[in-house]
C-alpha cells in the first residue's frame, strides 16, 4: 500500500538542453512555471563553467550539470563537432536514465535523442520542445547524408512523443507536415508582464537631443539578421532620426566598417548588449523596434516570432518589420506596427522615416502595444498552455508548498 507521502509526492519532470540551461530564458521560464504549480523539475544541461557544482538548485529548479568546456559547445557544424556532440549525447543519456521522472522534456532537436532514450528505458512520457523548425539550419544542410539521417530519426521519434511544443503558429504546421506526430502546442517566448516604463537611457548614453527619434534593433549582431540593410537604410532618415543596434556578435566589426564607409556615424550607432534584467529599461527609451530579416534565408527566419517582438511590445514600442508571416500577423492583429515593402535599403529607410515622423501613429500604436502586453502577451497568460499540456500528459500536479515566482535573469 502506498504511504501518504508517496501518494502526495509531486510528479517529477526531467528537462534536457544541450547548452547552459541557467542562461536560457525559455528553459528557465518553463521550468519555473511547472515548479510553481507543484511539479518537481530537474534540468540536465551542459555547463561551461567547471567551477560550478555538478548539482545545484537555481530559483527552485534542480540542475544536474554535464561539465563540458567551451571548446565542446560550438555552433559551427564541423566533422570534429560530431565527435563532441556524440560525447555530449552519450553523457546526457547516462545522467537522464539515472534521473527518475514521470516525464522527460527535450529542449530542441539536439536534446531529443538522449531524452527519447531515457523516456523509453524508463517507460515514461516524452515531450519535445522545438524552439525553432528542426533541421533546416544552413550549418547542417550542406551535410546532405547527415541531414537525411537526422530527419529520418526525427520522423521516427516524433510519433512517440506524448506532447510537442513550439514557438509560432506556422512552425506548428511545418512540423506536422515534415515529421508527423502529435500537433504541437503553441508556447511563445513572451516575457513576464512589466508595467509601462518611462526611460531616456539611450539618449543619455549617446548624448542625443530630446527630439531625436530612435529606431532600435536589439539582439545578436549576426550575418543572417541583414543588419547591413539597416545601416544602408539610415541614409534615408531625417536629421533627427537614427538607428541604434544594441548587441554583440561576429558582424559587429563589419558593421562598424560599413558605418564609417557610408559616413553614417550620426545616424547609426552600435552599443553593447545589456543584462537581460535591464533590457526593457533600455528598450523603452526608443521609439520604434526593428525586425528586418530576410525571410528567404531559411524557413526559421520566415516563420519566426522572435523574443524581441514581445520585448518591444512590453516596452510599448511600435514595430517596423519585414515580410515575415508570423510577425506580420501579430502586427495586424494588435495594430502595433508597419511592414516594409521589401528589404531594399531605400524601402526600409523611407518606410522607417515615415513611421518615425508620424507622432500620432506612434502614440496610437504605443497604446495598442501596452494594452496587448497587459492583457494577452504576458508570460502568466502564455504559460497556461504549457501547464495544460502537462496536466493532460502527466496528470494534474500534486501541489507542493507554493514557490514564490522570481524574475528570470542570467545567473
Amino acid at each position: 500500500m502506498a504511504t501518504k507521502r508517496e501518494r502526495h509526492a509531486p510528479q517529477r519532470i526531467c528537462m534536457h538542453v544541450q547548452s547552459v540551461g541557467r542562461t536560457d530564458v525559455r528553459v528557465m521560464r518553463e521550468a519555473q512555471a511547472l515548479a510553481e504549480v507543484g511539479y518537481d523539475v530537474t534540468v540536465v544541461d551542459l555547463e561551461r563553467d567547471s567551477s560550478r557544482p555538478a548539482r545545484e538548485d537555481i530559483r527552485g529548479i534542480h540542475f544536474k550539470h554535464i561539465v563540458m568546456p567551451t571548446r565542446f559547445i560550438k555552433t559551427r557544424f564541423k566533422p570534429w563537432f560530431l565527435v563532441k556532440l556524440g560525447v555530449a549525447v552519450l553523457r546526457a543519456m547516462l545522467v537522464m536514465v539515472l534521473t527518475p521522472a514521470d516525464a522527460y522534456h527535450a529542449h530542441e532537436d539536439n536534446a531529443l535523442p538522449a531524452t527519447y532514450f531515457a523516456a523509453v528505458v524508463r517507460g515514461k512520457k516524452l515531450i519535445f520542445d522545438a524552439h525553432e523548425l528542426p533541421l533546416v539550419q544552413h550549418t547542417i544542410l550542406r551535410w546532405r547524408r547527415l541531414t537525411a539521417l537526422a530527419r529520418r530519426a526525427l520522423r521516427f521519434m516524433m510519433p512517440r512523443c506524448d506532447g510537442v511544443i513550439t514557438v509560432s503558429p506556422p512552425i506548428i504546421d511545418e512540423i506536422q507536415q515534415r515529421y508527423g506526430g502529435r500537433r504541437a502546442v503553441l508556447v511563445r517566448n513572451i516575457p513576464p508582464y512589466t508595467p509601462p516604463i518611462t526611460s531616456n537611457m539611450l539618449r543619455e548614453r549617446l548624448e542625443l537631443p530630446p527630439q531625436t527619434r530612435i529606431a532600435l534593433y536589439q539582439g545578436g549582431l549576426q550575418e543572417d539578421r541583414k543588419l547591413d540593410v539597416l545601416v544602408r537604410a539610415a541614409k534615408y532618415l531625417g536629421p533627427d532620426q537614427m538607428v541604434i543596434l544594441m548587441g554583440w556578435g561576429v558582424s559587429q566589426q563589419p558593421l562598424e566598417a560599413l558605418i564609417a564607409q557610408e559616413g553614417l556615424h550620426d545616424q547609426v550607432r552600435i552599443i553593447p548588449a545589456v543584462p537581460y534584467a535591464e533590457l526593457l529599461d533600455w528598450t523603452a527609451s526608443a521609439d520604434v523596434g526593428l525586425i528586418i530579416y530576410d525571410g528567404s534565408y531559411s524557413p526559421n527566419v520566415y516563420h519566426c516570432l522572435p523574443n524581441k517582438l514581445f520585448e518591444y511590445l512590453m516596452a510599448g514600442l511600435p514595430i517596423l518589420a519585414s515580410q515575415l508571416d508570423a510577425v506580420a500577423a501579430m502586427l495586424a492583429i494588435y495594430d502595433v506596427g508597419a511592414i516594409t515593402p521589401s528589404i531594399a535599403p531605400e524601402d526600409v529607410g523611407r518606410t522607417l522615416a515615415a513611421l518615425l515622423e508620424d507622432g500620432n501613429a506612434l502614440a496610437h500604436m504605443r497604446r495598442n502595444a501596452l494594452a496587448a502586453a497587459q492583457h494577452d502577451l504576458r508570460w502568466d497568460v502564455e504559460k497556461e498552455s504549457l501547464i495544460a499540456l502537462y496536466a493532460q500528459v502527466v496528470g494534474l500536479p500534486a501541489m507542493a508548498a507554493p514557490v514564490t515566482a522570481q524574475p528570470v535573469s542570467v545567473a
